[in-house]
C-alpha cells in the first residue's frame, strides 16, 4: 500500500520519472506481447480438423482454403472425399446399410453466419453433405428427410446411384446370419466424419456426414444431422462436432454444450472433457459399452479432442502439418 501511495503522490522528480518510464515500458511491452499473441494466432490460420484418420479429406479442405475458398467450401469438399471413398464403410457410397439392406445417409452443414442445413434418411445420393448445403442455401428450411430429401436432390441435379457396394452387401449378408445389434466401441458399426475449418479471415464452418449405425432399424437417425447435437458452430466462440453412438450425443445436445462451455471461458480441450463427463456421469450410464468422441476449435484456433474410450483420433491440418492425433480418453480401466 505504501508503494502505491508513493507512486500516486510522487512529483515529477527523477524518481517519479523513473517510475513513470518503467510503467510506460511495461505497458508498451504488454501491448507488444498482445500484438505478438494475436499475430501468432493469425499465423496459425487457416486450420482444419476432422474426426478420425482422414488425411486425404483434410488435405482437400486445406487446398480449398489456401486457394481462397471459404471455411464452408472447405468442409464440404473435405467431407466429399470420404463420401466418395467406397473402401470406407462409414459415409457416402459403400456405407453399411440398415437391417433391410438400404444405405441411408445423414448429413448437415453450418456456416459462420449461423445458417444450417441437413438431410436425413437420404437414399441413392452419394454426396449428402452437398445436398445439406443446398437445403441451407436454396430452401427456407433447415432439414429435409427421406423421399423428400431425395426428390430435392434430384431436382438440384444430383445423380441417383446405388450406394450399396459388393463389400458392404457381403458384410450385411454375414450380419444377417446372427443379426446381432450391439455397438462396437470405436466402430459403433460406423464412424461419422465431422469436419471443422477456420479460413484466413477467421470465419468458422462445419460439416458432418454419415451412413449411420450399421444394420439400424429402418428410419433411424442419429446425432450427425441434428444441429446442436452432431454439429454446432458459433462464429464468435468456436465450433464442435461429435462422433460415436449418436443416441448418447443427442441426450446431452453434445456439440452445443461444448461450444457453450467455451463461451463460459473453457478451452476447447476442457470443454470436450466436460461434455464427455456429462455422459459418463449420468445415473445408470452404461458408458463402458459405447464410444463418444468430440473435437472442437475456438476462435483463436486452439483445438481440443476427447473421448470415452481409447483409440479415438483427430486429424489436424495447421501450419503446413497434416497429422493424425490420438485423443486422450476417460475410461482408463
Amino acid at each position: 500500500m505504501k508503494r502505491r501511495n508513493f507512486i500516486k503522490n510522487a512529483s515529477l522528480t527523477g524518481v517519479g520519472l523513473a517510475v513513470g518510464n518503467t510503467l510506460a515500458s511495461c505497458v508498451e511491452n504488454t501491448s507488444e506481447e498482445k500484438k505478438s499473441v494475436i499475430a501468432t494466432n493469425k499465423a496459425s490460420l487457416p486450420l482444419v480438423i476432422a474426426t478420425w484418420h482422414v488425411i486425404d479429406a483434410t488435405a482437400k479442405a486445406m487446398e480449398v482454403l489456401q486457394a481462397g475458398g471459404t471455411a464452408l467450401d472447405a468442409v464440404e469438399q473435405g467431407c466429399k472425399v470420404e463420401e466418395a471413398n467406397e473402401k470406407g464403410q462409414s459415409v457416402g457410397k459403400g456405407g453399411l446399410p440398415d437391417r433391410d439392406g438400404n444405405v441411408t445417409l445423414d448429413a448437415c452443414v453450418m456456416d459462420n453466419h449461423g445458417n444450417c442445413g441437413a438431410v436425413v434418411y437420404l437414399k441413392n445420393i452419394k454426396h449428402a453433405v452437398s445436398v445439406a448445403r443446398k437445403v441451407m442455401e436454396d430452401t427456407p428450411h433447415v432439414m429435409l428427410a427421406g423421399d423428400g430429401a431425395q426428390k430435392f436432390a434430384l431436382e438440384q441435379g444430383f445423380e441417383a446411384e446405388d450406394l450399396l457396394t459388393e463389400a458392404s452387401k457381403e458384410a450385411w449378408e454375414k450380419w444377417k446370419v446372427e443379426a446381432k445389434y450391439k455397438p462396437i466401441i470405436n466402430i459403433e458399426n460406423h464412424d461419422t466424419i465431422g469436419m471443422l475449418a477456420i479460413d484466413k479471415n477467421g470465419d468458422i464452418s462445419g460439416a458432418c456426414t454419415t451412413s449411420g449405425l450399421a444394420y439400424k432399424m429402418a428410419g433411424r437417425v442419429g446425432d450427425s444431422p441434428i444441429i446442436g447435437s452432431g454439429l454446432f458452430v458459433d462464429n464468435e466462440i468456436g465450433a464442435c462436432v461429435a462422433t460415436g453412438l449418436g443416441e448418447e450425443v443427442v441426450k446431452t445436445v453434445g456439440s452445443f454444450l461444448v461450444v457453450e462451455l467455451m463461451r463460459q471461458g473453457k478451452s476447447p480441450q476442457e470443454a470436450c472433457e466436460e461434455a464427455i463427463s456429462r455422459i459418463v456421469n449420468k445415473p445408470n450410464s452404461n458408458y463402458k459399452d459405447f464410444q463418444v468422441g468430440y473435437i472442437a476449435v475456438n476462435k483463436q484456433g486452439e483445438t481440443g479432442h476427447y473421448s470415452i474410450h481409447q483409440y479415438f483420433s483427430m486429424t489436424k491440418f495447421q501450419d503446413g502439418i497434416n497429422e493424425q492425433i490420438q485423443s486422450d480418453y476417460f475410461n482408463k480401466e
